[in-house]
């Protein structure tokens, strides 16, 4: 019997099958580690995301992709893709952190989020100001509190002393004077240049080490990083910040309503039914990066359900295998 995408959603199982999607992306890009050429590796990865959300037996829509029609010819926002069957939004990047794998640098992924039909928000191409924390600390913390607040709330939340807290803040000139108040209350930061969709969801997960990330970035990988989140129970908090008066009538003609209001993980996640992986290119905090080895390539990808699991799983792929053929249908 087939299996269905409602089956995929509700079943922490079904929902393996959509690591072949993140990791088909991770590999086409790996190839292009180091070289230099961001696009190159983003073009690599868009494509064969894009072939293999085709083959799925879906109805899906993009709604976080690469962009507009006009400016992006594969997985563009409103693009409808698979062979039919239940209802789905998905929002994609294949490439979160293209600077990164250019440079062989670490914590680039391939990432999807899959939900219901309007499950996921369809976020603007803008900045957002962003508060990302684990379970423990989630009830205790508020994007609009005082950076000292925030943090002590954490340090609280998890019986630590405030200088074994660590925050993530993506290094950037805008965030000069926030990076100057977590050093005042004295946490400790680790300062990322690029990705910061894995430095979120890090937040959720106790082995990272990692407790907070703070400050502005992308407000589509926002949302890709609060469906993980949802589902690992931390909480997530944003709002917009349009760097300019055209981002901020984009927003409103796109239906976004008052833009400087909170978004909590429910306005940006609204489906109980959420699948999130990512796949890693290169090492990272979360994932290990694509290995070439003889034939083969192994990947190593995280798996999260709103049922609430998490899976890492490892691969191991023999490349030039011809794929099985397709059933009738």
């Amino acid at each position: 019997m087939a299996v269905t995408t409602s089956t995929l959603l509700r079943d922490p199982v079904g929902s393996l099958d959509f690591v072949k999607v993140t990791e088909s992306a991770a590999m086409a890009a790996s190839r292009w580690m180091g070289r230099g050429e961001r696009d190159a590796a983003d073009g690599a990865a868009v494509e064969k995301m894009r072939e293999t959300l085709g083959e799925m037996q879906i109805s899906g829509r993009i709604v976080i992709g690469e962009g507009e029609r006009d400016e992006a010819p594969m997985l563009f926002i409103g693009e409808e893709l698979g062979l039919g069957g239940f209802e789905v939004d998905i929002a994609v990047d294949p490439v979160e952190g293209t600077n990164l794998v250019a440079n062989g640098l670490p914590n680039s992924i391939a990432v999807m989020a899959i939900a219901r039909r309007g499950g996921l928000l369809h976020a603007p191409d803008s900045y957002m100001k962003k508060l990302a924390v684990g379970p423990k600390a989630g009830p205790f913390v508020h994007i609009d509190a005082p950076v000292r607040e925030n943090l002590e709330a954490v340090a609280n939340a998890l019986e630590k002393p405030i200088n074994d807290v660590c925050v993530v803040i993506l290094d950037r000139p805008r965030h000069a004077d926030l990076i100057r108040e977590v050093r005042e209350v004295g946490a400790r930061i680790k300062l990322i240049s690029d990705g910061d969709v894995d430095a979120c969801i890090a937040t959720s997960i106790e082995s990272t080490g990692i407790h907070v990330a703070m400050g502005t970035g992308g407000a589509p990988e926002g949302v890709l990083a609060a469906a993980a989140i949802k589902c690992l129970g931390g909480n997530f908090m944003g709002r917009l910040e349009p760097r300019n008066e055209g981002e901020a009538q984009r927003a409103q003609a796109m239906g976004f309503g008052k833009l400087d209001r909170v978004l909590t993980l429910d306005d940006l996640v609204m489906s109980d039914e959420v699948v999130f992986c990512a796949t890693g290119i290169t090492d990272g905090d979360l994932v290990r990066g694509v290995r070439f080895f003889g034939n083969h390539a192994k990947t190593h990808t995280i798996l999260v359900h709103s049922a609430g699991t998490m899976r890492f799983i490892e691969t191991v792929h023999r490349l030039g295998a011809r794929p099985l053929a397709t059933a009738a249908r």
